[in-house]
């Protein structure tokens, strides 16, 4: 029988595994003259690089959140009929802030998006490793679970309990609060947040921009909070395959 874990080799004749898959332990690559549909390849590289951006997107909230406080506070002013130099010069400094941190908001979320989905596509790969039968979505979900329709709003958090589950050393597999506070968050953002950011683009004086600018902290927190539990979520994950990989395969069964 072929073995259970590259699918090319022969397995030894009393076991599951090949000789190949049954030796090495951690992150090695393919045995000379195996070429298995997957194998173990380390996370630790790119879960670093996801959660240094997601670092960087929380951060960019924190400014955000600063140039938001500014925005209220001076338009809170005009609206109650402030004026003079000092309060233009401060009107056109919480402008640039507001329109900077937009700006960078966007461009962080893009970075985050990309490194993120090849993240998680490693991750689901080496799951498989672990677990070949232990996925409810197939590995292209890991892509199109953030595109299509109504299946974003659980798919993507389906894949990565999988992959949890899949990555768990222990005899069971670890809770999912964690996850789950980072999918709540997440999906808050993505709905609740973009509504209120939608409040603050069609206001069109200074007492309609102050009032707006609550429900903009608003977004811009949950936003910051989704971020932050992402990157726990992504550390954690990646430690637990690391260390899941460097305690070897497990011992073959006899057939």
């Amino acid at each position: 029988m072929l073995c259970t874990r590259c699918l090319h080799a022969e397995a030894a004749p009393d076991g599951v595994l090949c000789a190949g898959c049954a030796t090495p332990a951690g992150f090695a690559a393919p045995p000379a003259g195996v070429t298995p549909k997957i194998w173990l390849r380390s996370p630790v590289g790119l879960g670093r690089a996801t959660a240094i951006l997601l670092g960087l997107a929380a951060a960019v909230d924190v400014f955000a959140l600063g140039a938001d406080y500014l925005m209220y506070d001076v338009t809170g002013d005009l609206a109650g009929g402030g004026i003079g130099a000092g309060v233009g010069d401060r009107a056109d400094l919480a402008d640039r802030l507001t329109a900077a941190a937009g700006s960078a908001q966007v461009l962080v979320m893009l970075a985050c998006a990309v490194v993120f989905v090849i993240w998680l596509w490693r991750v689901r790969r080496n799951a498989e490793v672990f677990a070949p039968d232990g996925h409810h979505k197939a590995r292209a979900w890991v892509i199109a679970g953030w595109v299509v329709p109504i299946a974003s709003l659980w798919y993507p958090r389906r894949v990565v309990v999988d992959i949890w589950d899949a990555s768990s050393t222990g005899d069971k597999p670890d809770g999912h609060a964690l996850i789950n506070i980072w999918w709540t968050l997440w999906l808050l953002s993505q709905t609740i947040g973009q509504v209120l950011y939608t409040a603050f683009d069609e206001a069109d004086t200074s007492q309609r921009i102050h009032d707006s600018m609550t429900q903009m902290m608003v977004a811009d927190g949950l936003d910051l909070g989704a971020a932050l539990v992402a990157a726990a979520v992504v550390l954690r994950l990646t430690r637990m395959q690391d260390e899941k990989a460097r305690q070897g395969p497990p011992v073959p069964v006899a057939v």
